[in-house]
């Protein structure tokens, strides 16, 4: 099964390689849709020699209540404590809630801050993306501003062709 944007939200498990421009960039990797039992996901990690999971995957991560945040807790923290490397993709609405679940004191966790900024290319060349706080001295001590074209560099470019070559493990 080719893995379009369609067939990626129906399946719950494949393995690939992680091509985004993290630390676990090149690493094999068990990508995870939505929420799945701990044991399964050990057993498939170690079926195929994988030690990075990437949750949220086909932006699956979308907790509405104190229950599904638990849901999602009961399943990263103790895969984070048997020491592997998890990814979290997750649209930076959540941003600030993520932090109660304690993910980010683990060195092995990369927070994917996934933010959706269609069109991009077609701002013009001053465009400057402000990393913000909630209001005026929140919880960051200032701002942060990059000019929009500095952050397009091909060096951190993932192309849409590159996510290519998975292996979906739920019919396996």
């Amino acid at each position: 099964m080719s893995l379009d944007t369609d067939n990626r939200k129906m399946v719950t498990y494949f393995v690939g390689t992680e091509v985004e421009n993290t630390v676990m960039k090149g690493e094999k990797t068990l990508f995870v849709v939505g929420v799945q039992s701990v044991d399964d996901i050990i057993a498939l990690a170690k079926e195929h020699d994988v030690r990075h999971l990437y949750f949220g995957t086909s932006q699956s991560f979308h907790p509405a209540n104190p229950f599904e945040w638990a849901q999602w807790n009961d399943m990263i923290t103790p895969l984070l404590a048997k020491d592997y490397w998890v990814t979290l993709d997750f649209g930076v609405e959540y941003a600030k809630d993520l932090h109660e679940e304690g993910w980010c004191e683990y060195n092995t966790f990369i927070p994917m801050i996934s933010v959706k900024l269609p069109y991009i290319k077609q701002y013009n060349y001053h465009a400057t993306l402000k990393i913000d706080d909630n209001t005026w001295g929140d919880t960051n001590p200032g701002v942060w501003c990059h000019p929009l074209n500095e952050l397009l560099k091909r060096e951190v470019y993932t192309d849409w062709k590159d996510y290519v070559g998975d292996t979906v493990l739920e019919n396996e």
